[in-house]
């Protein structure tokens, strides 16, 4: 059910932490970022360059999901309740839902974010930071596997100020409905293609500038 409502363009939400239901959500504008135009600040690709984080996929799903749903500056409430959180860990588990994670040299989680693939659609989401910049280069770290996995759509939900720095648009829903069926007809992405050293372990920091600068 979850994943047809994300091939129909919907998503679900809940109006707090402790709700004992959800309520779908499908915006009349629709955020996306476009791959091929990820702008890369300057200040964050030298964050990268100076590898302070190591970044890998899947390792800690669980944990990212948990980070997500933590208070935050600004954010006293959050819309991932129970039902939430078990729907996409079951989808994961089903190998339909990722993590990116971003690891301090002392083996801590720093930041990571969360999302939904489908085909060659990946939709963001949720992301979190307990170190500063670790969720924004979690952020690069992804556009870099989506590149490399031949994705064609990265769903943003909403358009934020925070994500329209980094290229985000926001479009109408006619628009990205005919987007997403472009992104579901063709071949599925592959969520770990450009991984080093095995399943799961991610491009560096130095690496993920070399490929965003590549393609920008």
């Amino acid at each position: 059910m979850l994943l047809r409502a994300y091939a129909s363009g919907i998503f679900p939400m809940a109006e707090r932490a402790d709700s004992t239901d959800v309520f779908w959500v499908e915006p009349r504008r629709r955020g996306v970022l476009p791959l091929d135009a990820f702008h890369l600040p300057k200040s964050l690709a030298k964050t990268l360059r100076q590898e302070r984080f190591r970044f890998t996929a899947d390792r800690a799903f669980a944990a990212v999901l948990e980070g997500c749903a933590e208070p935050a500056p600004g954010r006293s409430e959050t819309w991932i309740n129970p039902l939430i959180a078990e729907a996409y860990v079951a989808l994961h588990e089903r190998g339909q839902a990722h993590s990116v994670e971003a690891w301090t040299a002392d083996g801590e989680l720093a930041g990571g974010l969360y999302g939904v693939r489908l085909g060659a659609a990946f939709f963001g989401e949720s992301m979190f930071t307990r170190v500063t910049d670790a969720s924004k280069c979690c952020l690069a770290a992804l556009v870099t596997r989506l590149r490399l996995g031949g994705f064609r759509l990265l769903d943003t939900q909403f358009l934020t100020s925070h994500l329209a720095g980094f290229g985000a648009v926001e479009i109408p829903a006619k628009d990205y409905r005919a987007r997403l069926s472009a992104a579901l007809s063709g071949t599925s992405g592959d969520f770990f293609a450009g991984d080093d050293g095995g399943l799961g372990e991610g491009p560096s920091g130095k690496r993920i500038v070399q490929l965003l600068s590549q393609t920008s």
